[in-house]
Protein backbone atom coordinates (compact mmCIF):
# COMPACT_ATOMS: atom_id res chain seq x y z
CA UNK A 1 0.00 0.00 0.00
CA UNK A 2 1.12 3.49 -0.70
CA UNK A 3 1.80 6.29 1.88
CA UNK A 4 -1.22 8.18 0.43
CA UNK A 5 -3.63 4.94 1.41
CA UNK A 6 -2.51 5.06 4.63
CA UNK A 7 -2.83 8.33 5.38
CA UNK A 8 -6.94 8.40 5.26
CA UNK A 9 -8.49 8.92 8.47
CA UNK A 10 -10.90 5.79 9.19
CA UNK A 11 -14.15 6.77 9.18
CA UNK A 12 -16.11 7.35 12.13
CA UNK A 13 -18.81 5.39 12.43
CA UNK A 14 -22.41 6.41 13.17
CA UNK A 15 -24.45 5.15 16.60
CA UNK A 16 -26.98 2.74 14.97
CA UNK A 17 -30.33 3.73 16.09
CA UNK A 18 -33.22 1.21 14.86
CA UNK A 19 -31.98 -2.02 17.21
CA UNK A 20 -34.32 -4.60 17.45
CA UNK A 21 -33.57 -7.06 20.60
CA UNK A 22 -35.05 -10.14 21.80
CA UNK A 23 -35.47 -10.51 25.26
CA UNK A 24 -35.00 -13.87 25.96
CA UNK A 25 -35.67 -15.30 29.96
CA UNK A 26 -33.53 -15.90 32.51
CA UNK A 27 -30.61 -14.64 30.52
CA UNK A 28 -29.29 -10.89 32.22
CA UNK A 29 -32.00 -9.48 29.71
CA UNK A 30 -33.18 -7.24 32.33
CA UNK A 31 -30.07 -5.29 32.18
CA UNK A 32 -29.78 -5.53 28.77
CA UNK A 33 -33.35 -4.02 28.54
CA UNK A 34 -32.70 -0.98 30.85
CA UNK A 35 -29.18 -0.29 28.40
CA UNK A 36 -31.72 -0.27 25.34
CA UNK A 37 -34.25 2.62 27.27
CA UNK A 38 -31.65 4.94 28.19
CA UNK A 39 -29.99 5.02 25.02
CA UNK A 40 -34.10 5.60 23.39
CA UNK A 41 -34.04 8.62 25.92
CA UNK A 42 -31.01 9.69 25.37
CA UNK A 43 -31.50 10.09 21.47
CA UNK A 44 -35.17 10.61 21.71
CA UNK A 45 -36.41 7.93 19.87
CA UNK A 46 -39.31 5.80 19.69
CA UNK A 47 -40.03 2.06 21.56
CA UNK A 48 -42.07 -0.42 20.37
CA UNK A 49 -44.16 -0.79 23.59
CA UNK A 50 -46.60 -3.42 24.34
CA UNK A 51 -50.28 -2.24 23.83
CA UNK A 52 -52.50 -1.62 26.41
CA UNK A 53 -51.80 -2.67 30.21
CA UNK A 54 -49.50 -5.12 29.05
CA UNK A 55 -45.70 -5.62 30.65
CA UNK A 56 -44.48 -7.44 27.25
CA UNK A 57 -45.34 -7.62 23.54
CA UNK A 58 -48.17 -10.88 23.51
CA UNK A 59 -45.74 -13.15 25.18
CA UNK A 60 -45.86 -16.01 25.17
CA UNK A 61 -48.22 -16.14 22.43
CA UNK A 62 -46.09 -15.89 18.91
CA UNK A 63 -45.45 -11.82 17.93
CA UNK A 64 -47.76 -9.80 16.08
CA UNK A 65 -47.45 -6.26 15.16
CA UNK A 66 -50.83 -5.65 16.96
CA UNK A 67 -48.83 -6.61 20.34
CA UNK A 68 -47.26 -2.87 19.92
CA UNK A 69 -48.94 0.37 21.15
CA UNK A 70 -49.82 2.46 18.09
CA UNK A 71 -48.75 0.12 15.50
CA UNK A 72 -51.94 1.18 13.41
CA UNK A 73 -51.40 4.55 13.37
CA UNK A 74 -47.46 4.78 13.61
CA UNK A 75 -46.36 2.23 11.26
CA UNK A 76 -43.25 1.20 10.72
CA UNK A 77 -41.66 4.50 11.81
CA UNK A 78 -40.09 2.71 15.21
CA UNK A 79 -36.62 2.90 16.64
CA UNK A 80 -36.28 0.57 19.62
CA UNK A 81 -37.98 -2.80 19.78
CA UNK A 82 -37.06 -4.55 23.37
CA UNK A 83 -39.58 -5.93 25.78
CA UNK A 84 -40.19 -9.79 25.84
CA UNK A 85 -41.69 -11.28 22.70
CA UNK A 86 -41.97 -14.74 20.84
CA UNK A 87 -40.28 -14.04 17.21
CA UNK A 88 -41.62 -14.14 14.58
CA UNK A 89 -39.32 -12.43 12.21
CA UNK A 90 -42.00 -11.98 9.32
CA UNK A 91 -44.11 -9.77 11.90
CA UNK A 92 -41.59 -8.03 13.63
CA UNK A 93 -40.23 -6.59 10.42
CA UNK A 94 -43.38 -5.02 9.97
CA UNK A 95 -42.91 -2.73 12.84
CA UNK A 96 -39.09 -2.19 12.36
CA UNK A 97 -36.99 -0.30 9.92
CA UNK A 98 -35.55 -2.53 7.02
CA UNK A 99 -32.09 -1.56 7.92
CA UNK A 100 -32.62 -2.80 12.15
CA UNK A 101 -30.37 -4.31 13.67
CA UNK A 102 -31.38 -7.52 15.60
CA UNK A 103 -29.77 -8.87 18.56
CA UNK A 104 -30.02 -11.37 21.40
CA UNK A 105 -28.24 -12.86 24.40
CA UNK A 106 -28.08 -16.88 25.54
CA UNK A 107 -26.95 -18.05 28.63
CA UNK A 108 -25.71 -21.30 29.79
CA UNK A 109 -28.43 -23.81 30.30
CA UNK A 110 -27.51 -25.19 33.23
CA UNK A 111 -27.41 -22.23 35.61
CA UNK A 112 -30.53 -20.82 33.61
CA UNK A 113 -32.39 -23.87 34.13
CA UNK A 114 -31.66 -23.36 38.17
CA UNK A 115 -32.64 -19.83 37.86
CA UNK A 116 -36.09 -20.34 35.86
CA UNK A 117 -36.81 -23.36 38.33
CA UNK A 118 -36.53 -20.49 41.19
CA UNK A 119 -38.52 -17.53 39.74
CA UNK A 120 -41.23 -19.26 37.89
CA UNK A 121 -41.59 -22.03 41.09
CA UNK A 122 -45.28 -21.23 41.03
CA UNK A 123 -46.12 -20.61 37.46
CA UNK A 124 -45.25 -23.87 36.16
CA UNK A 125 -46.80 -26.79 36.84
CA UNK A 126 -43.42 -28.96 36.07
CA UNK A 127 -41.44 -27.19 39.58
CA UNK A 128 -44.51 -26.85 41.49
CA UNK A 129 -44.98 -30.24 41.77
CA UNK A 130 -41.38 -30.88 42.41
CA UNK A 131 -39.29 -30.60 45.70
CA UNK A 132 -36.32 -28.87 43.85
CA UNK A 133 -34.48 -28.46 41.04
CA UNK A 134 -32.66 -31.90 41.68
CA UNK A 135 -35.77 -33.65 42.42
CA UNK A 136 -36.89 -32.13 39.05
CA UNK A 137 -33.98 -33.20 37.10
CA UNK A 138 -33.33 -37.02 37.92
CA UNK A 139 -36.86 -37.91 36.24
CA UNK A 140 -38.51 -34.62 34.33
CA UNK A 141 -40.60 -36.78 32.45
CA UNK A 142 -42.56 -37.34 36.04
CA UNK A 143 -43.35 -33.57 36.35
CA UNK A 144 -43.51 -32.67 32.79
CA UNK A 145 -46.74 -33.22 31.50
CA UNK A 146 -46.80 -32.69 27.90
CA UNK A 147 -50.93 -31.54 28.02
CA UNK A 148 -49.44 -28.69 30.25
CA UNK A 149 -46.99 -27.53 27.61
CA UNK A 150 -48.08 -24.01 27.81
CA UNK A 151 -47.32 -23.15 31.07
CA UNK A 152 -44.54 -25.66 31.31
CA UNK A 153 -42.40 -23.71 28.68
CA UNK A 154 -40.11 -22.29 31.50
CA UNK A 155 -39.11 -25.91 32.14
CA UNK A 156 -37.33 -26.94 29.03
CA UNK A 157 -35.85 -25.11 26.31
CA UNK A 158 -36.69 -21.86 26.91
CA UNK A 159 -34.55 -19.74 25.15
CA UNK A 160 -35.41 -21.93 21.75
CA UNK A 161 -38.89 -21.38 22.85
CA UNK A 162 -38.00 -17.13 22.93
CA UNK A 163 -36.56 -17.43 19.21
CA UNK A 164 -40.11 -19.00 17.69
CA UNK A 165 -39.33 -22.48 17.93
CA UNK A 166 -41.27 -25.52 19.26
CA UNK A 167 -39.47 -26.62 22.45
CA UNK A 168 -40.63 -29.93 22.67
CA UNK A 169 -39.15 -30.64 19.00
CA UNK A 170 -37.40 -33.94 18.46
CA UNK A 171 -33.14 -33.11 18.82
CA UNK A 172 -32.56 -34.08 15.36
CA UNK A 173 -29.22 -33.14 13.50
CA UNK A 174 -31.12 -31.88 10.11
CA UNK A 175 -33.51 -29.47 12.24
CA UNK A 176 -31.10 -28.32 14.86
CA UNK A 177 -28.75 -27.71 11.80
CA UNK A 178 -31.44 -25.37 10.00
CA UNK A 179 -32.73 -23.50 13.09
CA UNK A 180 -29.26 -22.37 13.98
CA UNK A 181 -29.09 -21.61 10.36
CA UNK A 182 -32.18 -19.92 10.69
CA UNK A 183 -30.76 -17.97 13.43
CA UNK A 184 -27.91 -16.77 11.79
CA UNK A 185 -29.54 -14.97 9.34
CA UNK A 186 -32.14 -13.38 11.05
CA UNK A 187 -29.58 -11.96 13.91
CA UNK A 188 -26.86 -9.58 13.49
CA UNK A 189 -25.38 -10.62 16.96
CA UNK A 190 -25.87 -13.12 19.82
CA UNK A 191 -24.33 -12.33 22.69
CA UNK A 192 -23.63 -14.70 26.17
CA UNK A 193 -24.86 -13.25 29.65
CA UNK A 194 -22.08 -15.62 31.21
CA UNK A 195 -19.58 -13.15 29.96
CA UNK A 196 -21.67 -10.46 29.96
CA UNK A 197 -18.76 -7.15 30.12
CA UNK A 198 -17.44 -8.48 27.25
CA UNK A 199 -20.67 -8.69 25.37
CA UNK A 200 -21.78 -5.29 26.41
CA UNK A 201 -17.98 -4.16 24.68
CA UNK A 202 -18.77 -6.15 21.40
CA UNK A 203 -22.44 -4.83 21.27
CA UNK A 204 -21.02 -1.40 21.94
CA UNK A 205 -18.76 -2.02 18.48
CA UNK A 206 -21.06 -3.77 16.80
CA UNK A 207 -23.77 -0.91 17.53
CA UNK A 208 -21.01 2.27 17.22
CA UNK A 209 -22.15 3.57 20.43
CA UNK A 210 -20.29 4.96 23.28
CA UNK A 211 -18.81 3.33 26.73
CA UNK A 212 -21.48 5.16 29.12
CA UNK A 213 -24.70 3.95 26.57
CA UNK A 214 -23.36 0.35 27.58
CA UNK A 215 -22.52 0.92 31.54
CA UNK A 216 -25.02 -1.09 33.34
CA UNK A 217 -25.99 -2.11 37.10
CA UNK A 218 -27.07 -5.03 37.09
CA UNK A 219 -30.72 -5.69 37.58
CA UNK A 220 -33.37 -7.79 38.47
CA UNK A 221 -30.98 -10.59 40.22
CA UNK A 222 -31.77 -12.43 43.55
CA UNK A 223 -30.00 -12.76 46.88
CA UNK A 224 -27.73 -15.84 47.26
CA UNK A 225 -29.52 -17.54 49.36
CA UNK A 226 -32.31 -18.13 47.01
CA UNK A 227 -29.68 -20.47 44.81
CA UNK A 228 -29.96 -24.23 44.47
CA UNK A 229 -26.66 -25.84 43.93
CA UNK A 230 -27.32 -28.26 41.11
CA UNK A 231 -25.99 -32.08 41.52
CA UNK A 232 -22.85 -33.19 38.94
CA UNK A 233 -25.76 -35.33 37.46
CA UNK A 234 -28.33 -32.72 37.43
CA UNK A 235 -25.96 -30.97 35.37
CA UNK A 236 -25.22 -33.55 33.04
CA UNK A 237 -29.18 -34.06 32.65
CA UNK A 238 -29.51 -30.48 32.27
CA UNK A 239 -27.68 -31.00 28.95
CA UNK A 240 -30.12 -34.20 27.59
CA UNK A 241 -33.59 -32.77 28.90
CA UNK A 242 -32.38 -29.13 27.31
CA UNK A 243 -30.54 -30.19 24.36
CA UNK A 244 -31.65 -27.74 21.92
CA UNK A 245 -31.02 -25.14 24.65
CA UNK A 246 -27.55 -27.05 24.93
CA UNK A 247 -27.20 -26.80 21.10
CA UNK A 248 -27.81 -23.45 20.59
CA UNK A 249 -25.64 -22.17 23.30
CA UNK A 250 -22.78 -24.02 22.07
CA UNK A 251 -23.22 -22.87 19.05
CA UNK A 252 -23.43 -19.17 19.70
CA UNK A 253 -20.83 -19.18 22.44
CA UNK A 254 -18.01 -20.64 19.73
CA UNK A 255 -19.17 -17.80 17.22
CA UNK A 256 -19.13 -14.99 20.08
CA UNK A 257 -15.44 -15.34 20.56
CA UNK A 258 -14.89 -15.66 16.97
CA UNK A 259 -16.61 -12.53 16.17
CA UNK A 260 -14.19 -11.13 19.42
CA UNK A 261 -11.17 -12.63 17.78
CA UNK A 262 -11.94 -10.86 14.09
CA UNK A 263 -13.75 -7.60 14.88
CA UNK A 264 -11.87 -6.27 18.23
CA UNK A 265 -9.29 -8.83 19.52
CA UNK A 266 -8.56 -10.30 22.66
CA UNK A 267 -5.83 -7.51 23.70
CA UNK A 268 -8.44 -4.67 23.31
CA UNK A 269 -11.45 -6.64 24.79
CA UNK A 270 -9.72 -6.70 28.23
CA UNK A 271 -8.63 -3.30 27.65
CA UNK A 272 -12.38 -1.97 27.16
CA UNK A 273 -13.74 -4.51 30.12
CA UNK A 274 -11.78 -3.12 32.38
CA UNK A 275 -12.21 0.49 31.02
CA UNK A 276 -16.52 -0.53 31.74
CA UNK A 277 -15.51 -2.33 35.27
CA UNK A 278 -13.92 1.13 36.30
CA UNK A 279 -16.41 3.53 35.26
CA UNK A 280 -19.32 0.88 36.43
CA UNK A 281 -17.62 1.53 39.77
CA UNK A 282 -17.50 5.26 40.01
CA UNK A 283 -21.18 5.30 39.16
CA UNK A 284 -21.75 2.64 41.98
CA UNK A 285 -19.97 5.08 44.26
CA UNK A 286 -21.66 8.42 42.73
CA UNK A 287 -25.29 6.74 42.61
CA UNK A 288 -25.56 4.16 45.41
CA UNK A 289 -26.01 4.63 49.02
CA UNK A 290 -24.95 0.80 49.84
CA UNK A 291 -22.45 -0.23 46.94
CA UNK A 292 -24.30 -3.14 46.13
CA UNK A 293 -27.61 -4.51 45.57
CA UNK A 294 -30.12 -5.14 48.13
CA UNK A 295 -32.95 -7.31 49.29
CA UNK A 296 -36.61 -6.19 48.56
CA UNK A 297 -37.50 -5.23 52.34
CA UNK A 298 -34.18 -3.35 52.32
CA UNK A 299 -34.95 -1.09 49.28
CA UNK A 300 -36.04 2.63 50.89
CA UNK A 301 -37.97 3.94 47.56
CA UNK A 302 -40.99 1.75 47.04
CA UNK A 303 -40.89 2.95 43.39
CA UNK A 304 -37.54 1.48 42.99
CA UNK A 305 -38.92 -1.99 44.18
CA UNK A 306 -38.32 -4.68 40.82
CA UNK A 307 -41.35 -7.04 40.27
CA UNK A 308 -41.11 -10.47 43.09
CA UNK A 309 -41.45 -13.74 41.40
CA UNK A 310 -41.57 -17.23 42.56
CA UNK A 311 -39.19 -18.26 45.60
CA UNK A 312 -36.86 -15.61 44.23
CA UNK A 313 -35.52 -12.53 46.45
CA UNK A 314 -34.94 -9.93 43.59
CA UNK A 315 -32.62 -7.35 44.61
CA UNK A 316 -32.86 -3.76 43.92
CA UNK A 317 -31.12 -0.87 44.93
CA UNK A 318 -30.83 2.45 46.88
CA UNK A 319 -29.44 5.55 45.81
CA UNK A 320 -27.83 8.21 47.94
CA UNK A 321 -29.94 11.09 49.26
CA UNK A 322 -28.20 14.25 48.49
CA UNK A 323 -27.96 13.69 44.34
CA UNK A 324 -28.27 16.64 42.55
CA UNK A 325 -30.96 16.59 40.07
CA UNK A 326 -29.02 15.97 36.92
CA UNK A 327 -27.41 13.25 38.87
CA UNK A 328 -30.15 11.98 40.20
CA UNK A 329 -32.10 11.35 37.09
CA UNK A 330 -28.97 9.37 35.44
CA UNK A 331 -28.75 7.17 38.92
CA UNK A 332 -32.33 6.93 38.77
CA UNK A 333 -32.96 5.51 34.97
CA UNK A 334 -29.59 2.86 36.11
CA UNK A 335 -31.61 1.38 38.67
CA UNK A 336 -35.17 1.44 36.98
CA UNK A 337 -36.35 -1.50 37.15
CA UNK A 338 -38.33 -2.91 33.73
CA UNK A 339 -42.16 -2.50 34.59
CA UNK A 340 -41.59 1.31 36.02
CA UNK A 341 -39.30 1.82 33.02
CA UNK A 342 -41.69 0.97 30.64
CA UNK A 343 -44.77 2.50 32.34
CA UNK A 344 -42.93 5.45 32.02
CA UNK A 345 -41.79 5.66 28.24
CA UNK A 346 -45.42 4.59 27.89
CA UNK A 347 -46.34 7.03 29.45
CA UNK A 348 -44.43 9.62 27.76
CA UNK A 349 -45.31 8.55 24.33
CA UNK A 350 -49.24 7.84 25.18
CA UNK A 351 -49.80 10.83 27.17
CA UNK A 352 -53.47 9.95 26.16
CA UNK A 353 -53.80 6.27 27.30
CA UNK A 354 -54.30 5.12 30.51
CA UNK A 355 -50.79 4.85 32.32
CA UNK A 356 -49.95 1.02 32.76
CA UNK A 357 -50.42 0.11 36.02
CA UNK A 358 -47.27 -1.05 38.19
CA UNK A 359 -48.91 -1.04 41.72
CA UNK A 360 -46.15 0.76 42.75
CA UNK A 361 -45.65 4.74 43.59
CA UNK A 362 -44.58 6.49 40.72
CA UNK A 363 -41.13 7.66 40.86
CA UNK A 364 -41.64 10.62 37.82
CA UNK A 365 -45.58 11.56 38.22
CA UNK A 366 -45.39 14.13 36.07
CA UNK A 367 -43.36 13.93 32.79
CA UNK A 368 -42.41 17.31 33.67
CA UNK A 369 -39.78 16.24 36.50
CA UNK A 370 -37.57 14.95 33.86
Amino acid sequence: KSHEELLIPPTPCHAKTNVMFLKTHKTASSTVLNIMFRFAERYNLTVALPADQLFHLGYPRTFVAQFVEGFETIGQNYNIMCNHLRFNPLEVKRVMAANTFYFSILRNPIPLLESSYIYYKNNVPAFRSSKNVNEFLASPTKYYHPADYRENIYARNIMWFDFGYNNNAEDDTKYTQAVLEEIEQNFHLILIADYFDESMILLKHALCWDLDDVIYFKLNSRSQDTVQTLTPESEEQIKAWCSLDWKLYLHFNQSFWRRIEETIGLEVLEKEVDHLRTRQKELMETCLSEQEAVRKDHIRNKALLPYQSGAADILGYNLKQDLDNRTLRTCQQMVMPELQYTSYLYAVQHPHKKRKDVGLPLLWTSLQEK
